[in-house]
């Protein structure tokens, strides 16, 4: 069974770990993988989880299993945090997976079993794993223009162009805020004409939520998703905890649905858990559990807000910081970097000046030319600066 298999493809994104390892230079950066990262270079455990795993610890009583549907106190409270309240609530389910991969799969499995004929409809470009996770469950992808990296602008007229082709029973997959790998967002405008052409194709939104909180806040982020759940009669909505609340290795994710009735909301999460069993059967706990304990605990929901806009405003911060050297370098087409949000932007360097950059500076980015901004911090911003002008 074992031999003389092929050599299975490297993961372009997970491969970066690997290259950077073997970087010597005690100098070298890393502004690859996605994660975010303090002013002194650190992917630490935020204060307000300490408190929550602390509680965790003193106040558990038992490690037996959860259902499918996972913690139902995390579900309750990812639902509410994303849709606002008690408004969405006869219409909405969730349903807790490991991680916003999870989700994402797992939707693309109760599409590929109860909606066969059904397509998704990916940007161009979108987050590396979207692709595989939705072909490997027999799903067509269709690819739709997004992201003019030469201008540094959403190919908006293009984007809604191709778009007429979709049709009722189809996916649109689009990134609720904080686009990666592009850091280019909709606007409301923009996020309208989508709904209205939703509203007449009959296709199905699918939000990739990852980033709640990173862009603008909670509240102004959640915005577009909640204007969908509220015009459209469903909606998909795949979430994670990894960025902000920094829970990367515990996997803390949600598939959240959005019916047309209670009814139609109640039967289609009995599907889902029929298909979670069968992946996955229960979801981890530790995780969940400290997440629904910060958001139900008053102080501490309030600590993680205050941390989470301590992140974003680090990360516009670098942003601003980066395109201000880079314009001052006599590079002003870098300015887009402080206008776009979240922890990922496009250079639009060719694989050969991403080489350079490594080779010659060691800085570390992926080969499509994204890097992570939370990378950079005010030591090593000027230097970064300085080699990308020296690649460009």
């Amino acid at each position: 069974m074992f031999a003389g298999l092929s050599h299975a493809p490297e993961d372009p994104i997970l491969g970066m770990s690997t290259l950077f390892a073997s970087d010597r230079d005690k100098g070298k950066i890393d502004l690859g993988i996605g994660v975010y990262k303090d002013e002194d270079g650190s992917a630490a455990v935020l204060p307000s989880v300490k408190s929550a795993e602390r509680w965790l610890l003193e106040t558990q009583q038992t490690k037996t299993y959860l259902s499918s549907a996972g913690n139902s106190g995390f579900t309750r409270t990812i639902q509410s945090l994303i849709l606002g309240g008690q408004r969405m609530a006869e219409r909405s389910r969730t349903i807790q997976t490991p991680g916003g991969s999870g989700a994402l799969r797992l939707a693309a499995d109760f599409l590929r079993r109860l909606r066969p004929n059904a397509r998704v409809f990916l940007p161009d470009p979108t987050w590396a794993n979207h692709v595989p996770i939705f072909s490997d469950a027999g799903i067509p992808v269709v690819r739709f223009p997004y992201y003019d990296e030469e201008r540094a602008k959403i190919r908006f007229d293009a984007m809604m162009g191709a778009l007429r082709e979709i049709r009722r029973g189809d996916l649109l997959l689009l990134h609720g805020c904080c686009h990666n790998p592009t850091g280019a967002d909709l606007d409301s405008a923009q996020w309208g004409a989508i709904r209205d052409l939703l509203a007449r194709s009959g296709a199905t939104p699918f939000i990739d939520l990852a980033y709640l909180g990173f862009a603008e806040g909670l509240e102004e982020d959640a915005a577009p998703v909640r204007a969908l759940a509220h015009g459209l009669p469903e909606l998909l909505i795949a979430s994670s905890c990894s960025k902000n609340f920094g829970l990367y290795r515990e996997r803390v994710g949600a598939l959240t649905i959005v019916a047309t009735n209670g009814p139609d909301a109640d039967n289609t999460l009995g599907h889902l858990l029929c298909i979670a069993r069968s992946n996955w059967s229960m979801p981890p706990d530790h995780g969940a559990s400290i997440v629904a304990h910060i958001l139900s605990t008053k102080g501490l929901d309030l600590q993680w807000q205050a941390e989470l806009a301590t992140m974003r405003r680090r990360v516009n911060h670098m942003r601003s910081t980066l395109s201000d050297h880079l314009t001052d370098m006599g590079y002003p087409r870098f300015a887009f970097i402080a206008r776009q949000r979240g922890m990922f932007a496009m250079l639009g360097f060719s694989r050969e000046q991403v080489e350079r950059l490594r080779s010659e500076s060691h800085i570390h980015i992926t080969g499509s030319g994204r890097f992570n901004v939370a990378g950079l911090t005010d030591a090593n911003v000027e230097r970064v600066a300085a080699a990308i002008a020296t690649a460009f």
